[in-house]
């Protein structure tokens, strides 16, 4: 009796860790999306991208619906590169609540914009993003993706 007691609570035990193991692993995989699509912002190359959004996904941005991200890289993301010179992101800060197939993640930050027309003065702004990833046949993609950034006010 007391040798089975001890193997349930050992496979108990077995469980309870490989689940948390995969807790862990898949918030990793969801944070390696959001760090790929920042990255690709930042490199101002973002050919790649369509691959970490869900076809049906949503873009809103600075209060607008852009639709898919299909959409928002053809008709937005896309053509604004041609006038940059650099994206840079700064104070970046990120947070993910993991709910089984479902993370919600937050994020902070600050950018620079620099643009080719060098009389144009570079644009520095705080931002803020909201993201639902789903996971879906062991894949993490984003789902709903919300940003919205404001002039950066002096310190008071």
């Amino acid at each position: 009796m007391k040798a089975r007691s001890i193997f349930a609570g050992l496979a108990f035990a077995a469980v309870l860790a490989t689940s948390a193991q995969a807790q862990v692993t898949d918030e990793q995989q969801v944070r390696s999306v959001v760090t790929a699509y920042k990255d690709a912002i930042t490199r101002m190359d973002v050919s790649q991208t369509p691959a970490l959004f869900w076809a049906d996904s949503e873009i809103f941005e600075n209060g607008g619906v852009e639709g898919s991200f299909a959409y928002y890289l053809e008709h937005h993301l896309g053509p604004e590169f041609a006038d940059l010179a650099g994206f840079e992101f700064r104070n970046h800060q990120m947070t993910v609540e993991m709910d089984g197939d479902t993370a919600f993640v937050s994020e902070t930050y600050t950018y620079r914009i620099t643009f080719k027309d060098t009389g144009r003065a570079p644009i520095e702004r705080r931002g803020v993003a909201t993201s639902v990833l789903r996971k879906r046949d062991d894949q993490w993609r984003f789902d709903v993706y919300h940003s919205s950034a404001r002039p950066i006010r002096p310190a008071a």
